[in-house]
């Protein structure tokens, strides 16, 4: 099994994903196990003073004020973990969970947070041994951390609380711990503030985003240069010196994508000989490059900024190479919560323009010959009516998620955290984003196959008759009479969220952007 080895200077985006997603192992380098006992060994100095410091000797946020004594702190550190473990809602998806967790032990691992070495090893005890803590969708506003989050998992550490065992069943904390041969945590001074005061969930949420965006992209520009082919359009606009002159990188890339796919084609360049002849293509179809260009340069403008978090050690207080102790604002979730608000506008509309295309593959005035619906005897025969009504719904809901959820705050803790990022609610949304656009590239894929096979006489590029044989192979039926839809649309989106799309025309393209 794979293992990921977590030191001092941070992770990779592919170590969070094989951690969340593929069950990779963890193991904590010996330089890092030095630099945890460094630290703490600051804490307990600063903890045997008389003088109190944050997060060490007083209480939390607005009740920073009160000087706690030693017989009360390790109560104190339970009692922080216990109170803001106060999510509620459906339960979050597991490899969202994981990752959370993940990057928590990525900065504590980092040596700036004065947590002992045994408690970093108990998190990655608990993440190899395949135990989730149960987590709530609601209870983080990206500030001071995503708290409520980070706490459900900081009880379970604790052998408090619920947690999914590794055959999925949810059971008592204490008893997965037990069954595992894993002792629960007794927290000293600063651990438990130390293990809920990080933007893990809003960044792991971000990076598994990134990666699922950037394969949607790549499809999106596949299925585009099929409803350019299903329209007889033609692909004149891809050439790369049109392109050069307005270098957007994202750009570029798309519009050599679909080229790629597009080479060969005896579909393409009847766009003045046709029924209906025109001079150039709708916006739909000839900006279709610009539109998914700009896209993935925000992407791109993503993956910088997550690719500094995960170098970042983000906590309240922090402990630093000097000795010194300090309070900082590193914890607010503004360069995160934004980008994740980007990416949420740039797929909704991308998933608007894949719904155009659709939309004129099945307008029979727009269609240019193809049949109404796209349907086998219209009249008799709906076609795919209300397929394009399912992919309408999918995009007026993207565009109300689209709405930044970083524009917001709500003031809490009595005004002592009185701006928040609500980056935990920027990056659930996207979640919900990037599954409708699944939906609708899938749709528009269900659609232009269909249009390119009922072009009688006319052959496809060889990379589109790839993806139409491959589709057809994973149960996306062709034209014919009426039939119950939802299992193809079902079939459509599995094929589209398992790469199938991208791998199919790649096996004829070679490597695409």
């Amino acid at each position: 099994m794979h293992t990921v080895v977590v030191g001092t200077s941070g992770v990779t985006a592919e170590d969070v994903i094989a951690v969340a997603r593929g069950n990779a192992r963890i193991e904590l380098s010996a330089e890092a196990l030095r630099a945890l006992a460094r630290a703490r060994e600051t804490v307990d100095a600063l903890a045997a003073k008389p003088e109190p410091v944050y997060g060490v000797s007083t209480g939390f946020g607005a009740l920073a004020t009160r000087h706690i004594g030693p017989e009360l702190r390790a109560q104190l550190q339970r009692n922080i973990v216990r109170s803001h473990a106060a999510g509620m809602g459906p339960r979050v998806e597991r490899e969202v969970v994981r990752a959370l967790m993940f990057l928590r032990l990525k900065t504590v691992a980092s040596g700036h947070t004065g947590v002992r070495p045994e408690v970093a090893q108990t998190m990655a005890d608990l993440l190899n041994a395949g135990i989730t803590p149960v987590v709530h969708e609601y209870g983080s506003l990206g500030c001071s951390g995503d708290l409520a989050p980070l706490s459900h998992c900081a009880l379970a550490l604790m052998g408090e609380g619920d947690a999914e065992g590794p055959d999925g069943t949810v059971r008592p904390a204490a008893e997965l711990l037990a069954a595992h041969g894993i002792s629960p945590v007794e927290l000293k001074e600063k651990e438990g503030l130390a293990l809920l005061n990080g933007t893990d969930g809003m960044l792991g949420m971000l990076v598994m985003a990134i990666a699922d965006l950037r394969q949607l992209y790549t499809a999106a520009d596949i299925t585009a240069a099929l409803s350019l082919e299903a329209l007889l359009g033609t692909p004149k606009v891809l050439a790369p010196e049109l392109h050069a002159i307005r270098p957007h990188p994202g750009q570029g890339a798309s519009a050599a994508n679909m080229a790629a796919v597009l080479q060969g084609s005896g579909l393409t360049g009847h766009y003045q000989q046709d029924e209906a002849p025109r001079v150039q293509d709708a916006y739909s179809v000839r900006c279709a490059p610009q539109v998914a260009g700009a896209g993935r340069d925000t992407l791109d403008h993503a993956a910088l900024v997550a690719s500094r978090e995960l170098a970042a050690a983000v906590d309240n207080p922090v402990v630093l190479p000097d000795g010194r102790v300090e309070s900082n604002g590193n914890f607010h979730g503004a360069p995160v919560a934004y980008v994740l608000d980007f990416l949420a506008i740039a797929a909704a509309d991308l998933g608007s323009i894949c719904e155009r295309r659709t939309d004129r593959l099945l307008d029979k005035n727009r269609s240019h010959g193809l049949p109404a619906f796209l349907a086998d005897d219209a009249g008799v025969d709906s076609g795919l009516m209300i397929a394009q009504y399912t992919q309408a719904a999918l995009v007026s809901e993207m565009k109300r998620l689209a709405v930044p959820a970083s524009a917001d705050s709500i003031p809490s803790s009595a005004m002592q955290e009185d701006h928040v990022s609500m980056g935990w609610s920027a990056a659930r949304k996207l979640r919900t984003t990037i599954g409708n656009l699944t939906r609708i590239v899938a749709v528009e894929l269900y659609a232009a196959t269909r249009g390119i096979e009922l072009r009688a006489g006319l052959t496809p590029a060889p990379a589109s008759a790839a993806v139409i044989g491959a589709a057809r192979a994973a149960g996306v039926a062709g034209p014919g009479p009426d039939r119950f839809l939802a299992p193809d649309l079902a079939a459509a989106e599995a094929f589209v969220a398992s790469g199938g799309v991208v791998a199919a025309a790649e096996s004829v393209t070679g490597p695409l952007a």
